[in-house]
């Protein structure tokens, strides 16, 4: 095993999101879910019914990709899907009440992966959102939402 202490903190960032992303995927398809079909549950579970196309510009993907997100949640029962009635040319998709017990699990289970009652952890999660609102905003082109403090953001080194 190499030394942990030596690696840089991007390094142990993408290692630990990587690590996480897997254990959280091996736990998530007992329910028939993927990290990718969580997220669209989660935005179709905020947002309502959507067409396809919003639904993977609000996830920022292609509308390909989240055809075959949509695809396996179908089959598995997470969605319908009902022909949009001021645009026939279009699909609505919305939670079903199964996606909705299975997107209930899937919360369950993300809450209980980690540890998240040891000493620093809030500090921790304010620094991931730090980078997260950093380096999303450049690389999606939007301000990322201001709902974490922002001594947090203050205290990440500038990039410079």
């Amino acid at each position: 095993m190499p030394d942990l202490n030596n690696w840089p903190t991007p390094r142990l960032l993408s290692t630990a999101a990587r690590l996480v992303e897997h254990a959280w995927n091996e736990k998530l398809a007992s329910l028939g879910l993927t990290h990718a079909g969580v997220i669209a549950l989660e935005v179709l579970d905020g947002e309502g019914p959507l067409a396809q196309a919003q639904l993977a510009a609000k996830v920022r993907v292609q509308a390909q990709t989240m055809g075959k997100t949509l695809s396996r949640l179908e089959a598995h029962g997470h969605i319908t899907r009902v022909r949009n009635q001021a645009d026939r040319r279009s699909q609505q998709v919305a939670v079903s009440e199964l996606g909705q017990t299975a997107l209930e699990q899937a919360r369950e289970l993300e809450r209980n992966l980690t540890p998240g009652g040891e000493v620093g952890v809030e500090e921790l999660r304010d620094r991931l959102a730090a980078v997260i609102r950093r380096l999303g905003s450049t690389r999606w082109g939007v301000d990322m939402p201001e709902s974490m403090p922002m001594a947090a953001e203050e205290r990440l080194p500038d990039k410079s």
